[in-house]
């Protein structure tokens, strides 16, 4: 296979490689499990942490209250979305958590998600329909997935008169499409369902309005594609300061009344711990305006968009979605020859020091690539050198 073209990040975009703390020796694909965390937002969470040491009283009890709404404030002009109503969480399973806690479900109710939902939020419905005597109903979405109507059809397929919420990813984990859910949400407002988002894979990746996008709830990771550090999500709440979520934990700011929001004192107060993570989301935004985001997101597109084309051109499998930034933005799936996915699971890493996923889901075998400010065309041309290898007779 001949060696993929350069220009992807071309002209005055910036190759990062440097801004990120990696060992030289690697490709890193994997980019949509853990993220990474740019020099200069791991040296802000650094120094929110020394911080934090030199008085922990001080910083605390008397300024982390303020410094909490400060960070809120410029995530929620990040995200669109009124910074009343949002709040930190640890990462996009636990908001997931608290949601599936709050509903209180009933006897026969229904949750509906598809066949392309994250493994623990899956279990998370599992455990709450369970406890409640309800039902969490994965409805199939085939693929190749080719347009919206395809999505909203087969997904509402699945509802019944029992259908209580629908939670759907925004960009699927597993498969790494970014779902159409506006219409999805428009539809369940006006038959009274509720709405939850997982959001983990969207800050960062695609723009956000979650004001407008009219979701009921959405959780998102900030320690992936915004490139925070990790342990640093957020929790979103139609209803603001009157919300009826309930924390995972109760601490000393449960209905406390103390800052005239119930949604914050429920959240912002469940015991000791570092707020380190989430002080650094504003240097995490500082981070990629300075780099102009728009323009890495786009270029990095432009990779995965070859890097696809070269893997189907190897294997001759059809691609699960069109080749557009509506469907996948950067990061995508590729089909793999299932009789060689044990062989590339053997090697990928050991012997090429390429991380990336190769899994079986569905009796097909696929490889999910994340493209990121600090991948390459080489990286592409590696990978690329290396899947030849391996898939040869």
């Amino acid at each position: 296979m001949s060696a993929l073209p350069n220009g992807a990040f071309s002209g005055s975009l910036p190759f990062l490689s440097d801004q990120f703390l990696f060992d030289e020796d690697i490709v890193y694909f994997n980019h949509g499990s853990f993220g990474a965390c740019p020099r200069p937002v791991f040296e802000a969470y650094q120094r929110w942490q020394r911080e934090l040491e030199r008085q922990p009283v001080e910083f605390i009890q008397r300024r982390l209250e303020d410094l909490l709404a400060e960070a809120r404030a410029r995530l929620g002009a990040y995200a669109g979305a009124s910074p009343d109503r949002l709040v930190f969480v640890p990462n996009a399973t636990y908001g997931v958590n608290v949601v599936a806690r709050s509903l209180k479900l009933q006897p026969g109710d229904e949750v509906l998600g598809t066949n392309h939902e994250y493994g623990a939020v899956n279990n998370t419905w599992r455990y709450a329909c369970q406890v409640h005597d309800a039902r969490y109903v994965t409805t199939p979405i085939d693929m190749p997935l080719n347009s919206a109507d395809q999505f909203v059809d087969a997904l509402w397929a699945g509802v019944t008169e029992r259908t209580r919420a629908i939670s759907i990813s925004h960009i699927t984990s597993p498969t790494a499409l970014i779902f159409p859910i506006k219409p999805v949400i428009d539809r369940a407002r006006e038959a009274g369902i509720t709405t939850v988002i997982d959001g983990a894979h969207a800050p960062g990746q695609i723009d956000l309005a979650l004001d407008e996008l009219g979701a009921d709830y959405y959780t998102g990771n900030a320690h992936k594609w915004l490139c925070a550090p990790k342990g640093a999500a957020f929790l979103y709440s139609a209803a603001g300061p009157e919300s009826l979520l309930e924390p995972l934990v109760v601490s000393h700011g449960w209905n406390s009344g103390r800052s005239g929001s119930r949604l914050f004192d429920n959240f912002s107060w469940t015991g000791t711990m570092d707020p380190s993570a989430y002080l650094s989301v504003p240097a995490a935004i500082d981070f990629q305006t300075e780099n102009d985001w728009p323009a890495v997101r786009a270029a990095c597109h432009a990779l995965a968009s070859e890097l696809r084309s070269a893997i189907q051109d190897i294997t001759g499998l059809e691609p699960i979605c069109p080749d557009s930034a509506e469907w996948y933005s950067q990061m995508f799936v590729a089909r793999l020859p299932l009789d060689r996915l044990e062989r590339l699971r053997d090697n990928l890493w050991p012997r090429y020091r390429i991380e990336v996923p190769a899994f079986e889901r569905d009796g097909e075998a696929f490889t999910r690539i994340s493209i990121q400010a600090y991948n390459s065309p080489r990286d592409a041309e590696r990978f690329v050198d290396a899947l030849s290898e391996l898939l040869r007779d």
